[in-house]
Protein backbone atom coordinates (compact mmCIF):
# COMPACT_ATOMS: atom_id res chain seq x y z
CA UNK A 1 0.00 0.00 0.00
CA UNK A 2 1.31 3.03 -1.04
CA UNK A 3 1.72 5.94 1.56
CA UNK A 4 -0.64 8.45 -0.11
CA UNK A 5 -3.17 5.24 0.24
CA UNK A 6 -2.15 4.55 3.62
CA UNK A 7 -3.04 7.88 4.90
CA UNK A 8 -6.33 7.88 3.16
CA UNK A 9 -7.28 4.99 4.68
CA UNK A 10 -6.55 5.91 8.06
CA UNK A 11 -8.49 9.52 7.44
CA UNK A 12 -11.75 7.40 6.63
CA UNK A 13 -11.43 4.74 9.74
CA UNK A 14 -10.35 7.22 12.19
CA UNK A 15 -13.69 8.78 12.81
CA UNK A 16 -15.08 5.81 13.01
CA UNK A 17 -12.77 4.40 15.31
CA UNK A 18 -12.85 7.18 17.61
CA UNK A 19 -17.08 7.14 17.95
CA UNK A 20 -16.55 3.36 18.65
CA UNK A 21 -14.04 4.07 21.07
CA UNK A 22 -16.41 6.80 23.07
CA UNK A 23 -19.21 4.98 22.74
CA UNK A 24 -17.70 2.24 24.67
CA UNK A 25 -15.93 4.31 26.96
CA UNK A 26 -17.89 7.49 27.38
CA UNK A 27 -14.52 9.84 28.01
CA UNK A 28 -14.27 11.95 24.90
CA UNK A 29 -11.12 13.73 25.71
CA UNK A 30 -8.96 10.81 26.60
CA UNK A 31 -10.35 8.88 23.87
CA UNK A 32 -9.25 11.31 21.23
CA UNK A 33 -5.49 11.31 22.64
CA UNK A 34 -5.92 7.30 22.03
CA UNK A 35 -6.65 7.03 18.82
CA UNK A 36 -4.40 9.56 17.60
CA UNK A 37 -1.84 7.50 19.12
CA UNK A 38 -3.31 3.87 17.80
CA UNK A 39 -3.16 5.76 13.87
CA UNK A 40 0.32 6.60 14.22
CA UNK A 41 1.02 3.45 15.52
CA UNK A 42 -0.72 1.80 12.40
CA UNK A 43 1.26 4.77 10.20
CA UNK A 44 4.91 2.98 11.58
CA UNK A 45 3.59 -0.65 11.81
CA UNK A 46 1.31 -1.70 8.68
CA UNK A 47 4.04 -0.64 5.99
CA UNK A 48 6.55 -2.90 7.39
CA UNK A 49 3.94 -5.76 8.47
CA UNK A 50 1.34 -5.26 6.09
CA UNK A 51 -2.29 -4.58 6.38
CA UNK A 52 -4.21 -6.51 9.06
CA UNK A 53 -6.89 -8.37 8.09
CA UNK A 54 -9.35 -5.52 9.98
CA UNK A 55 -7.91 -2.28 10.16
CA UNK A 56 -10.21 -0.80 11.74
CA UNK A 57 -10.90 -3.63 14.79
CA UNK A 58 -6.82 -3.35 14.78
CA UNK A 59 -7.37 0.63 15.72
CA UNK A 60 -9.76 0.06 18.33
CA UNK A 61 -8.45 -2.68 20.14
CA UNK A 62 -4.80 -0.57 19.68
CA UNK A 63 -6.52 2.40 21.06
CA UNK A 64 -8.56 0.94 23.63
CA UNK A 65 -5.24 -0.53 25.27
CA UNK A 66 -3.94 2.90 24.93
CA UNK A 67 -6.70 4.51 26.37
CA UNK A 68 -6.40 2.28 29.62
CA UNK A 69 -3.28 2.97 30.11
CA UNK A 70 -3.94 6.59 30.06
CA UNK A 71 -6.45 6.21 32.70
CA UNK A 72 -3.78 4.10 34.99
CA UNK A 73 -1.72 6.59 34.57
CA UNK A 74 -3.48 9.50 34.74
CA UNK A 75 -3.14 11.37 37.92
CA UNK A 76 -6.46 12.88 38.16
CA UNK A 77 -7.27 9.71 40.31
CA UNK A 78 -11.16 11.03 41.00
CA UNK A 79 -11.68 11.50 37.33
CA UNK A 80 -10.69 8.06 36.28
CA UNK A 81 -12.93 6.65 39.62
CA UNK A 82 -15.87 8.52 38.38
CA UNK A 83 -15.53 7.21 34.86
CA UNK A 84 -15.24 3.61 36.14
CA UNK A 85 -18.27 4.19 38.24
CA UNK A 86 -20.57 5.38 35.56
CA UNK A 87 -19.54 2.31 33.04
CA UNK A 88 -21.26 -1.20 33.38
CA UNK A 89 -18.40 -3.60 34.30
CA UNK A 90 -19.44 -5.66 31.77
CA UNK A 91 -18.18 -2.64 29.38
CA UNK A 92 -14.77 -2.13 31.53
CA UNK A 93 -13.92 -5.87 32.02
CA UNK A 94 -11.94 -6.98 28.51
CA UNK A 95 -13.28 -3.98 26.94
CA UNK A 96 -10.35 -3.73 25.00
CA UNK A 97 -11.03 -7.28 23.25
CA UNK A 98 -14.17 -6.77 22.26
CA UNK A 99 -14.76 -7.55 18.88
CA UNK A 100 -15.61 -4.63 16.97
CA UNK A 101 -19.60 -4.56 15.81
CA UNK A 102 -18.95 -2.67 12.39
CA UNK A 103 -21.18 0.25 13.60
CA UNK A 104 -20.27 3.69 12.49
CA UNK A 105 -20.65 6.67 15.23
CA UNK A 106 -19.12 8.90 12.27
CA UNK A 107 -22.55 11.09 12.82
CA UNK A 108 -22.35 11.38 16.47
CA UNK A 109 -18.73 12.34 16.42
CA UNK A 110 -19.55 15.02 14.16
CA UNK A 111 -22.38 16.51 16.04
CA UNK A 112 -20.05 16.37 18.78
CA UNK A 113 -17.50 18.12 17.37
CA UNK A 114 -19.93 20.93 16.24
CA UNK A 115 -21.12 21.39 19.85
CA UNK A 116 -22.95 24.70 20.32
CA UNK A 117 -20.76 25.36 23.07
CA UNK A 118 -17.78 25.82 20.89
CA UNK A 119 -16.73 28.40 18.41
CA UNK A 120 -16.23 28.20 15.01
CA UNK A 121 -12.25 27.97 15.24
CA UNK A 122 -12.38 25.57 18.01
CA UNK A 123 -14.74 23.14 16.50
CA UNK A 124 -13.08 23.54 12.99
CA UNK A 125 -10.08 22.19 14.89
CA UNK A 126 -11.94 19.80 16.83
CA UNK A 127 -13.63 18.02 13.55
CA UNK A 128 -10.43 17.83 11.92
CA UNK A 129 -8.55 16.35 14.43
CA UNK A 130 -10.75 13.99 15.96
CA UNK A 131 -13.34 13.61 12.57
CA UNK A 132 -10.62 14.27 9.92
CA UNK A 133 -7.71 12.68 11.84
CA UNK A 134 -5.44 15.04 11.27
CA UNK A 135 -2.80 15.59 13.80
CA UNK A 136 -1.95 18.80 15.72
CA UNK A 137 0.77 19.48 13.68
CA UNK A 138 -0.79 19.48 10.05
CA UNK A 139 -3.64 21.67 11.15
CA UNK A 140 -1.36 24.26 13.13
CA UNK A 141 0.08 23.90 9.31
CA UNK A 142 -2.95 24.58 7.60
CA UNK A 143 -4.02 27.58 9.28
CA UNK A 144 -0.72 29.31 10.17
CA UNK A 145 -0.35 29.14 13.80
CA UNK A 146 1.85 27.59 16.28
CA UNK A 147 1.65 23.41 17.11
CA UNK A 148 1.29 24.87 20.44
CA UNK A 149 -1.53 27.37 20.12
CA UNK A 150 -2.95 24.88 18.22
CA UNK A 151 -2.95 21.89 20.81
CA UNK A 152 -4.34 24.69 22.96
CA UNK A 153 -7.23 25.26 20.93
CA UNK A 154 -7.67 22.07 20.65
CA UNK A 155 -7.28 21.04 24.62
CA UNK A 156 -9.86 23.90 25.23
CA UNK A 157 -12.34 23.03 22.85
CA UNK A 158 -12.46 19.22 24.37
CA UNK A 159 -12.89 20.87 28.00
CA UNK A 160 -15.68 22.89 26.76
CA UNK A 161 -17.64 20.18 25.56
CA UNK A 162 -16.73 18.35 28.67
CA UNK A 163 -17.82 21.12 30.89
CA UNK A 164 -21.38 21.22 28.95
CA UNK A 165 -21.76 17.61 30.03
CA UNK A 166 -22.03 17.03 26.36
CA UNK A 167 -22.92 13.16 25.95
CA UNK A 168 -22.32 10.85 22.73
CA UNK A 169 -25.85 10.61 21.33
CA UNK A 170 -28.00 12.09 18.56
CA UNK A 171 -29.78 15.26 19.38
CA UNK A 172 -33.27 15.45 20.22
CA UNK A 173 -36.28 16.62 17.41
CA UNK A 174 -35.89 20.02 19.25
CA UNK A 175 -32.29 20.08 18.59
CA UNK A 176 -31.78 18.13 15.67
CA UNK A 177 -31.71 21.05 12.69
CA UNK A 178 -29.82 23.48 14.84
CA UNK A 179 -27.01 21.24 14.91
CA UNK A 180 -26.89 19.29 11.70
CA UNK A 181 -26.95 23.15 10.49
CA UNK A 182 -23.83 23.74 12.80
CA UNK A 183 -22.00 20.77 11.25
CA UNK A 184 -22.66 21.91 7.54
CA UNK A 185 -21.55 24.99 8.26
CA UNK A 186 -18.38 23.61 10.04
CA UNK A 187 -17.61 21.63 6.87
CA UNK A 188 -18.52 24.80 4.54
CA UNK A 189 -15.88 26.98 6.69
CA UNK A 190 -12.90 24.33 6.37
CA UNK A 191 -13.67 24.29 2.52
CA UNK A 192 -13.44 27.67 2.29
CA UNK A 193 -10.32 28.62 3.86
CA UNK A 194 -8.86 25.53 1.52
CA UNK A 195 -10.44 27.38 -1.54
CA UNK A 196 -9.53 30.78 -0.61
CA UNK A 197 -7.45 31.10 2.26
CA UNK A 198 -8.14 34.37 4.30
CA UNK A 199 -4.08 34.63 5.03
CA UNK A 200 -1.08 34.27 4.01
CA UNK A 201 1.07 33.27 1.04
CA UNK A 202 -0.76 30.59 -0.42
CA UNK A 203 -4.25 31.45 -2.06
CA UNK A 204 -5.49 27.85 -2.04
CA UNK A 205 -4.80 25.03 0.63
CA UNK A 206 -5.91 21.69 -1.24
CA UNK A 207 -5.32 19.30 1.72
CA UNK A 208 -7.95 21.43 3.58
CA UNK A 209 -10.54 21.33 0.62
CA UNK A 210 -10.08 17.93 -0.10
CA UNK A 211 -10.82 17.14 3.70
CA UNK A 212 -13.97 18.87 3.56
CA UNK A 213 -15.17 17.26 1.09
CA UNK A 214 -14.36 13.97 1.83
CA UNK A 215 -16.16 15.11 5.48
CA UNK A 216 -19.41 15.97 3.55
CA UNK A 217 -19.07 12.69 1.52
CA UNK A 218 -19.28 11.37 4.93
CA UNK A 219 -22.11 12.99 5.84
CA UNK A 220 -23.92 12.98 2.49
CA UNK A 221 -23.62 9.12 2.81
CA UNK A 222 -25.00 8.98 6.46
CA UNK A 223 -27.97 11.46 5.40
CA UNK A 224 -29.09 10.69 1.97
CA UNK A 225 -32.18 12.35 2.51
CA UNK A 226 -30.77 15.62 3.88
CA UNK A 227 -30.81 17.80 0.18
CA UNK A 228 -28.95 20.52 1.79
CA UNK A 229 -26.03 18.46 2.96
CA UNK A 230 -26.18 17.30 -0.53
CA UNK A 231 -26.66 20.98 -2.22
CA UNK A 232 -23.22 21.24 0.45
CA UNK A 233 -21.50 18.49 -1.67
CA UNK A 234 -22.39 19.60 -4.83
CA UNK A 235 -21.49 23.42 -4.38
CA UNK A 236 -18.14 22.30 -2.79
CA UNK A 237 -17.52 19.82 -6.04
CA UNK A 238 -18.42 22.57 -8.46
CA UNK A 239 -16.38 24.91 -6.88
CA UNK A 240 -13.12 22.83 -6.51
CA UNK A 241 -13.90 21.79 -10.45
CA UNK A 242 -12.01 25.05 -11.00
CA UNK A 243 -9.25 25.27 -8.15
CA UNK A 244 -6.30 24.22 -10.76
CA UNK A 245 -7.14 27.06 -13.28
CA UNK A 246 -7.40 29.69 -10.01
CA UNK A 247 -3.71 30.09 -10.12
CA UNK A 248 -1.11 30.74 -12.44
CA UNK A 249 2.71 29.32 -12.90
CA UNK A 250 3.06 31.48 -10.25
CA UNK A 251 0.76 31.16 -7.89
CA UNK A 252 -1.03 34.64 -8.86
CA UNK A 253 -4.74 34.48 -8.43
CA UNK A 254 -6.76 34.23 -12.23
CA UNK A 255 -9.66 35.66 -11.59
CA UNK A 256 -13.13 33.68 -12.81
CA UNK A 257 -13.57 35.63 -16.14
CA UNK A 258 -9.94 35.25 -17.31
CA UNK A 259 -9.59 31.37 -16.20
CA UNK A 260 -8.83 28.97 -18.78
CA UNK A 261 -12.08 26.58 -18.49
CA UNK A 262 -9.93 23.40 -20.51
CA UNK A 263 -8.25 23.13 -16.64
CA UNK A 264 -11.60 23.04 -14.66
CA UNK A 265 -12.20 19.57 -13.62
CA UNK A 266 -15.24 18.13 -16.04
CA UNK A 267 -15.80 15.25 -13.69
CA UNK A 268 -16.31 16.96 -10.74
CA UNK A 269 -18.53 19.63 -12.78
CA UNK A 270 -20.58 16.41 -14.10
CA UNK A 271 -21.29 15.16 -10.22
CA UNK A 272 -21.94 18.07 -8.75
CA UNK A 273 -24.51 19.20 -11.61
CA UNK A 274 -26.40 16.15 -11.46
CA UNK A 275 -26.47 16.19 -7.73
CA UNK A 276 -27.93 19.33 -7.37
CA UNK A 277 -30.16 18.57 -10.41
CA UNK A 278 -31.58 15.77 -8.94
CA UNK A 279 -31.44 17.77 -5.30
CA UNK A 280 -33.60 20.33 -6.50
CA UNK A 281 -36.65 18.50 -7.61
CA UNK A 282 -37.10 17.10 -4.45
CA UNK A 283 -37.41 19.23 -1.55
CA UNK A 284 -38.01 23.48 -0.48
CA UNK A 285 -34.44 24.93 -2.11
CA UNK A 286 -32.32 25.62 0.65
CA UNK A 287 -29.13 28.21 0.88
CA UNK A 288 -26.16 25.67 0.04
CA UNK A 289 -28.72 24.45 -2.83
CA UNK A 290 -28.60 27.74 -4.68
CA UNK A 291 -25.01 28.27 -3.75
CA UNK A 292 -24.76 25.18 -5.32
CA UNK A 293 -27.23 25.77 -8.69
CA UNK A 294 -25.21 29.65 -9.04
CA UNK A 295 -21.77 27.71 -9.11
CA UNK A 296 -23.46 25.16 -11.85
CA UNK A 297 -24.20 27.98 -14.13
CA UNK A 298 -21.05 29.43 -14.02
CA UNK A 299 -19.40 25.89 -14.64
CA UNK A 300 -21.72 25.43 -17.51
CA UNK A 301 -20.32 28.17 -19.44
CA UNK A 302 -18.28 27.64 -22.21
CA UNK A 303 -16.82 31.27 -21.86
CA UNK A 304 -17.11 33.82 -19.76
CA UNK A 305 -19.25 35.56 -22.00
CA UNK A 306 -21.94 32.81 -22.23
CA UNK A 307 -22.87 33.29 -18.47
CA UNK A 308 -25.93 33.42 -18.00
CA UNK A 309 -26.64 36.35 -15.71
CA UNK A 310 -29.87 36.83 -15.34
CA UNK A 311 -30.58 33.20 -14.21
CA UNK A 312 -26.89 33.58 -11.35
CA UNK A 313 -28.95 37.22 -10.18
CA UNK A 314 -32.34 35.39 -9.93
CA UNK A 315 -30.62 33.01 -7.64
CA UNK A 316 -29.41 35.46 -5.62
CA UNK A 317 -32.56 36.80 -4.99
CA UNK A 318 -33.97 34.09 -3.79
CA UNK A 319 -31.14 33.15 -1.47
CA UNK A 320 -31.37 36.96 -0.22
CA UNK A 321 -34.94 36.23 0.95
CA UNK A 322 -33.53 32.82 2.50
CA UNK A 323 -30.60 34.18 3.92
CA UNK A 324 -30.27 38.26 5.58
CA UNK A 325 -26.18 37.91 4.52
CA UNK A 326 -24.41 40.50 3.35
CA UNK A 327 -21.95 38.71 1.18
CA UNK A 328 -24.75 37.07 -0.88
CA UNK A 329 -26.15 40.33 -1.30
CA UNK A 330 -22.80 41.53 -2.46
CA UNK A 331 -22.93 38.92 -5.05
CA UNK A 332 -26.11 39.94 -6.14
CA UNK A 333 -24.33 43.55 -6.92
CA UNK A 334 -22.38 41.78 -8.91
CA UNK A 335 -25.00 39.79 -10.97
CA UNK A 336 -27.02 42.82 -10.73
CA UNK A 337 -24.08 44.85 -12.86
CA UNK A 338 -23.37 42.37 -15.40
CA UNK A 339 -27.43 42.08 -15.79
CA UNK A 340 -28.28 46.24 -15.74
CA UNK A 341 -24.62 48.21 -15.87
CA UNK A 342 -22.23 49.36 -13.30
CA UNK A 343 -24.60 51.85 -11.99
CA UNK A 344 -27.32 49.41 -10.50
CA UNK A 345 -24.45 47.50 -9.03
CA UNK A 346 -23.02 50.39 -7.82
CA UNK A 347 -26.40 51.74 -5.60
CA UNK A 348 -26.86 47.94 -4.15
CA UNK A 349 -23.25 48.25 -2.82
CA UNK A 350 -23.92 51.01 -1.01
CA UNK A 351 -26.08 49.01 1.42
CA UNK A 352 -23.79 46.64 1.83
CA UNK A 353 -21.02 48.92 2.77
CA UNK A 354 -22.66 50.21 5.39
CA UNK A 355 -22.97 46.21 6.91
CA UNK A 356 -19.51 45.42 6.04
CA UNK A 357 -17.60 48.69 6.84
CA UNK A 358 -14.17 48.54 5.45
CA UNK A 359 -14.59 45.31 4.49
CA UNK A 360 -11.85 44.41 1.12
CA UNK A 361 -14.12 42.34 -0.52
CA UNK A 362 -16.81 44.99 -0.44
CA UNK A 363 -13.68 47.35 -1.82
CA UNK A 364 -12.75 45.39 -4.08
CA UNK A 365 -16.13 44.82 -6.17
CA UNK A 366 -16.48 48.59 -5.87
CA UNK A 367 -13.53 49.12 -7.48
CA UNK A 368 -14.50 46.58 -10.71
CA UNK A 369 -17.84 47.91 -10.85
CA UNK A 370 -16.18 51.42 -11.22
CA UNK A 371 -13.68 50.05 -13.66
CA UNK A 372 -16.72 48.80 -15.67
CA UNK A 373 -18.07 52.01 -15.83
CA UNK A 374 -15.52 53.94 -16.78
CA UNK A 375 -14.36 56.15 -13.64
CA UNK A 376 -10.73 54.67 -13.41
CA UNK A 377 -9.74 57.29 -10.55
CA UNK A 378 -12.28 56.31 -7.83
CA UNK A 379 -11.50 52.61 -9.24
CA UNK A 380 -7.89 53.08 -8.21
CA UNK A 381 -8.54 54.25 -4.97
CA UNK A 382 -11.00 51.29 -4.28
CA UNK A 383 -8.41 49.24 -5.12
CA UNK A 384 -5.76 50.89 -2.95
CA UNK A 385 -8.26 50.36 -0.35
CA UNK A 386 -8.94 46.74 -0.63
CA UNK A 387 -5.60 45.97 -0.64
CA UNK A 388 -4.63 47.81 2.32
CA UNK A 389 -8.03 45.64 3.81
CA UNK A 390 -7.10 41.95 2.72
CA UNK A 391 -4.42 39.67 4.87
CA UNK A 392 -4.03 37.44 1.66
CA UNK A 393 -0.90 37.80 0.12
CA UNK A 394 -2.11 36.46 -2.89
CA UNK A 395 -5.13 38.49 -2.86
CA UNK A 396 -2.94 41.49 -2.80
CA UNK A 397 -0.45 40.51 -4.93
CA UNK A 398 -3.16 40.22 -8.17
CA UNK A 399 -5.24 43.38 -6.68
CA UNK A 400 -1.85 45.19 -6.55
CA UNK A 401 -0.73 44.17 -10.26
CA UNK A 402 -4.39 45.14 -11.44
CA UNK A 403 -4.18 48.73 -10.20
CA UNK A 404 -0.40 49.14 -11.87
CA UNK A 405 -2.69 48.14 -15.31
CA UNK A 406 -5.14 50.30 -13.67
CA UNK A 407 -2.56 53.51 -13.77
CA UNK A 408 -1.34 52.95 -16.92
CA UNK A 409 -4.74 53.23 -18.67
CA UNK A 410 -5.66 56.19 -16.71
CA UNK A 411 -2.08 57.96 -17.38
CA UNK A 412 -2.61 59.79 -21.06
CA UNK A 413 0.26 58.73 -23.33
Amino acid sequence: MTPTALGDLLRDLAPQVLGAVVRRYRDFDSAEDAVQEALLAAARQWPADGLPEHPRAWLIQVASRRLINIWRADDARRRREETAVSLDPRDVAGAADQPDTGRDDSLRLLFLCCHPALTAPSAIALTLRAVGGLSTTEIAHAFLVPEATMAQRISRAKQRIHAAGAAFTMPGPDEWRGRLDSVRHVLYLIFNEGYASSSGDDLVRADLSHEAIRLVRTLHRLLPDDTETAGLLALMLLTDARRDARTGPHGELVPLPAQDRSRWDGKLIAEGVALISATLRRHAVGPYQLQAAVAAVHDEAARAEDTDWPQILALYGVLERLQDNPMVTLNRAVALAMVDGPAAGLALLDSVEQRLPGHHRVAAVRGHLLEMSGDLPAAAAAFDQAIRATTSTAEQRYLATHLATLHTRATPP
